[in-house]
């Protein structure tokens, strides 16, 4: 007869999670993907505003251009599966 174990599971629990983690990669590149689109592309518009002196206009374009770029990579990702 086999004895049941008293403890959790841990090898059960640790191939789930290496396993969620495997499957959740390419989402998690995709969003950072979003964040670093928004916060380099708002930042060469804060830049540029700066040294050409037109107020919000560069940053406003970069920040849209960024989330653009983050939520096309986002859905590339999302309806590839």
């Amino acid at each position: 007869m086999r004895k049941k174990s008293r403890g959790f599971p841990v090898e059960r629990s640790i191939r789930s999670l290496e396993d969620n983690i495997t499957r959740s990669g390419s989402v998690i590149a995709a969003s950072y993907t979003l964040v670093g689109g928004i916060l380099l592309l708002g930042g060469i518009g804060y830049a540029v505003d700066r040294w050409r002196g037109t107020a919000p206009w560069f940053l406003l374009s970069g920040l849209l251009l960024g989330m653009v770029v983050g939520f096309y990579e986002l859905a590339k990702t999302v309806y590839k599966r």
